[in-house]
């Protein structure tokens, strides 16, 4: 193989990509999203190796949306695929009418609501998504064509903490031509999608441009930075963070008034990501500003206290604890959510290496 040709993913790059979201239980239960594609399928069996090497195991699961003949049979083998390989898979279905109109968005909602659904019958806390270096790419172009501002241009995030579940997109960094080597190299065959080369989706009118004017996509920065800047969360989370088992939690005032600015933001909308149970963290203008409320350099009322407020259908309200500490205290609003919250650990790559997440 010359160094030209595209190298396939192995054991230890992949281990190298998945500690940027340790820690993880000390056998670790993980599930993997897959299509039958070239990219869910690397990625479902490298999850497999990593996973037996921890004691621990995988689930796939293969959402059939049924909006094309044949899909189920497509599912069918897949998961005869991944099963012939070791790999537990459950097909799940999308069940009911199609909307006429909005179909790829309808389809995609779906799509993690039954992935979530599944994961939280298994007490699976996380769950890998394939996304890859030309997934991100494409996104930030799409969004740059639609005009949209720094927070629309950083791409999908790595990780998205929701109330039950983590979802992880560890091959960001890599190129879709790796995962197809992967793939080859083990002789693994795939199905490719026909909807990806459907001109109607927006993704494959830009996938298709691309391809005629020959565009290589580089692959992402490597995750070093982002991982100093989660082990740095970590700490601000252990030193500042209290979770109950009624979906609330407390942020110490004076310990969040101590973290640095990028750190009080950060460490905000995790928390209200985490309770309030949206897609996205709120955009970061308005994180920034409901860290300096809560650091008390904006938004006091004409008493000079702190006033309540909402961020991303979460209540923020300023107590008192019991031994005299003010703590802001986070909940959803109104009851939207209304399961329990991960707790830190889950959500922050904080304690030793291997360290269980769960009490």
């Amino acid at each position: 193989m010359t160094s030209a040709e595209p190298q396939p993913v192995g054991a230890r790059a992949f281990e190298r990509l998945m500690t940027t979201f340790e820690p993880f239980e000390t056998d670790p239960a993980i599930a993997v999203a897959v299509s039958g594609g070239r990219d869910s399928l690397a990625l479902a069996l490298l999850a497999h190796d990593w996973a037996a090497a921890r004691g621990g195991r995988i689930v796939a699961l293969i959402v059939d949306h049924g909006l094309r003949v044949g899909s189920d049979l497509e599912a069918a083998s897949t998961r005869d695929l991944l099963e012939r390989h070791g790999i537990e898979a459950v097909v799940l279905r999308w069940l009911g009418d199609k909307p006429k109109s909005g179909l790829q968005a309808a389809a995609r909602a779906e799509r993690y609501r039954l992935l979530c659904n599944e994961c939280r019958r298994h007490g699976i806390l996380h769950l890998l998504l394939a996304h890859h270096a030309n997934d991100q790419a494409e996104t930030v172009t799409m969004r740059a064509v639609r005009g949209s501002g720094p927070d629309g241009l950083a791409g999908m995030a790595a990780v998205i903490e929701r109330p039950d579940v983590r979802l992880l997109r560890p091959l960001l960094a890599v190129p879709r031509a790796r995962l197809t080597a992967t793939l080859l190299e083990c002789g693994v065959e795939w199905i490719d999608d026909p909807s990806n080369a459907d001109p109607r989706f927006e993704r494959a009118r830009l996938r298709a441009a691309s391809s005629a004017r020959a565009v290589t996509v580089a692959p992402a920065v490597e995750s070093g930075a982002r991982a100093a800047r989660e082990r740095r969360l970590a700490e601000a989370a252990v030193e500042t963070l209290e979770f109950d088992h009624a979906g609330v939690a407390a942020i110490d005032r004076a310990g969040f008034c101590r973290l640095a600015a990028d750190l009080r933001t950060g460490l905000l909308s995790r928390v209200v990501l985490a309770i309030g149970g949206r897609d996205h963290a709120p955009r970061r203008d308005r994180a920034e500003r409901a860290a300096r409320r809560l650091a008390g350099l904006i938004g006091r009322g004409k008493s000079g206290k702190a006033q309540d407020f909402t961020l991303s259908a979460c209540r923020l309200t300023l107590r008192k604890a019991p031994e005299g500490r003010l703590r802001w205290i986070v909940w959803p609003e109104s009851g939207r959510n209304g399961r329990q919250p991960l707790v830190p650990a889950e959500f922050f790559a904080c304690g030793e290496r291997a360290a269980s997440h769960v009490d």
